[in-house]
C-alpha cells in the first residue's frame, strides 16, 4: 500500500507553509495599520511592505494586488465576528429572542467595534473601492441578512414576516447596527456595550411587535465563509 504522507518542505528551519502563514499575517497586520492610518486610497503596496518589514516580491507571492489584500483583511474581520457571534449564540441557551439578540450583538460589537481600525475597514474603507470590491461587500452582507432572518424565524416562528418583508427589514436593522457600531468605535468616552445591545434589541422587538406566532427552535448561527 502506497504511503499518502505529504512531504513537508522546510526553509530556514521552519515548514514553508508555516513561514508563509506568518508572512501573510504580517502583511495583514501592516495593512490594518496602513489602510486606517493613511487611508486605503492614499496608501501603496510599498507602504504595506515597509510596515511589514517584508519585500515587494514577498507581497506578490501572497496577494495579486493591494485590492486583494483589502478584501482578505475585510473577510478576516468579518469571519472573526461571525465566529464570535456563533459562539455567543451557542452559549445562550434560553432561546428567548431578546437574550439571543443581546448575546449576538454584544459579541459583534466586541469583535469589530473594540478596535476602531477594524470598524473603519469594514464600515468605511471597503465602501466604493471598485465594482469588484463592492460586489464582494454586497455578497458578504447577504450572510448577515441570512443570519437576521434565521434568528427572527427561529424565535417567533417560520410563518412570521416583518414589515416590508425580510429583505427590507434586515437592511434596516443591519444598516442601523453598522452605523451605531461605527460611531461607537470612535466615541470618547464610549457608552457601555450593554447600552448598544439594549438599543438594537429594542429596535428588533419593534419590528416584530405584531408577531402572534409562538416561538420555535433556537436560530442557526451564521455560516462561515
Amino acid at each position: 500500500m502506497e504511503s499518502t504522507n505529504e512531504v513537508v518542505r522546510y526553509y530556514g528551519g521552519k515548514p514553508v507553509a508555516s513561514r508563509r502563514a506568518e508572512r501573510r499575517s504580517l502583511f495583514m497586520d501592516a495593512a490594518l495599520d496602513v489602510f486606517t492610518g493613511r487611508s486605503y486610497a492614499r496608501s501603496s503596496v510599498a507602504d504595506v511592505c515597509s510596515a511589514a518589514g517584508l519585500a515587494r516580491r514577498q507581497f506578490y507571492e501572497e496577494f495579486s494586488s493591494r485590492e486583494d489584500l483589502l478584501i482578505a483583511l475585510y473577510d478576516g474581520i468579518q469571519s472573526e465576528a461571525r465566529a464570535a457571534m456563533s459562539a455567543a449564540l451557542t452559549r445562550e441557551t434560553s432561546g428567548e429572542l431578546r437574550a439571543l439578540v443581546k448575546a449576538a450583538i454584544t459579541a459583534f460589537v466586541e469583535s469589530i467595534g473594540q478596535d476602531p481600525r477594524r470598524a473603519q475597514i469594514v464600515f468605511v474603507d471597503i465602501v466604493g473601492v471598485s465594482p469588484r470590491v463592492e460586489e464582494h461587500r454586497i455578497e458578504q452582507r447577504s450572510i448577515w441578512v441570512e443570519f437576521f432572518e434565521a434568528t427572527v424565524r427561529g424565535s417567533v416562528g417560520i410563518d412570521f414576516v416583518p414589515p416590508g418583508g425580510y429583505a427590507l427589514a434586515s437592511t434596516a436593522f443591519i444598516g442601523a447596527l453598522t452605523a451605531l457600531i461605527q460611531q461607537w468605535s470612535i466615541a470618547d468616552p464610549r457608552p457601555p456595550v450593554a447600552d448598544l445591545a439594549d438599543l438594537m434589541t429594542t429596535l428588533l422587538e419593534a419590528l416584530i411587535r405584531d408577531s402572534s406566532v409562538a416561538p420555535s427552535a433556537t436560530p442557526a448561527a451564521p455560516h462561515q465563509s
